[in-house]
């Protein structure tokens, strides 16, 4: 479902990504990590058409995002939750993004619902939420489509420990409906207790790509700092 083949990209004299591959199958969580300039939030961008390539692609069901003919129903994504009109309501923010995605609107209450925003919150304008609650209205936004792929840039920042089980539990779900989750993030732990594999990046190559079944969080731990730290070396 999400596909890097071969992926380079550079910005001067700087690889950000160097002969990047791997993919996310429907139906799995796959968690990216590495450190912060290991290239992740390149790949990312990349993926969804923000970013062009060098060499290599990066797809979505065999189609690079560009030529989706309505991308917001095959890919939900959040990137950040600082990109909504402070001035607007949750509401509003998600009103607007059902009108340009040619979606009904009752799908503004079906997820306001789904990411735990109550009607009262949803009337209230963005420059009032908190993190964790324009977090919650990111995942929102990438829902709406229904999509059958997530790209997600560390969807629990700002989330509490409640939160972030909740987070678990709704990306799970989505997984076991069959949708592909690539999940970027700096909570091993998180990472260890859910994706079903750890793709780990560094120096922008990828370092390992691995299944995380009976993984414990020390092993993965103790995998990426000594992969990561390696490929700082070798930089």
């Amino acid at each position: 479902m999400i596909e890097f083949t071969n992926v380079t990209k550079r910005f001067g004299a700087t690889v950000a990504l160097d002969d990047v591959s791997f993919r996310v199958a429907p139906g799995t969580i796959v968690g990216f990590l590495g450190p912060n300039g290991a290239g992740k939030s390149t790949a990312l961008r990349l993926l969804v058409g923000l970013v062009r390539p060098d060499a290599g692609a990066a797809t979505l069901a065999g189609v690079r995002y560009g030529e989706l003919p309505n991308p917001g129903t095959t890919v939900g994504v959040l990137l950040g939750a600082e990109g909504f009109h402070p001035g607007r309501t949750g509401r509003e923010t998600l009103r607007l993004a059902c009108l340009t995605l040619g979606l009904p609107g009752d799908r503004v209450d079906e997820v306001l619902g789904e990411v735990g925003l109550s009607a009262a919150e949803g009337r209230r304008r963005v420059g009032a939420y908190s993190l964790g609650m324009r977090q919650r209205l990111g995942l929102a936004h990438a829902l709406l489509g229904d999509p059958a792929a997530l790209v997600l840039d560390e969807p629990a920042n700002g989330l509490d420990p409640q939160g972030q089980r909740w987070l678990a539990g709704l990306l799970r779900g989505r997984a076991e409906r069959g949708c592909a989750v690539l999940l970027s993030s700096h909570a091993l732990a998180e990472v260890a207790r859910l994706a079903d594999r750890a793709v780990m990046v560094g120096a922008g190559r990828v370092l390992a790509d691995r299944p995380l079944a009976g993984a414990s969080t020390d092993e993965l731990e103790d995998e990426y700092f000594t992969l990561t730290a390696g490929a700082d070396r070798a930089a």
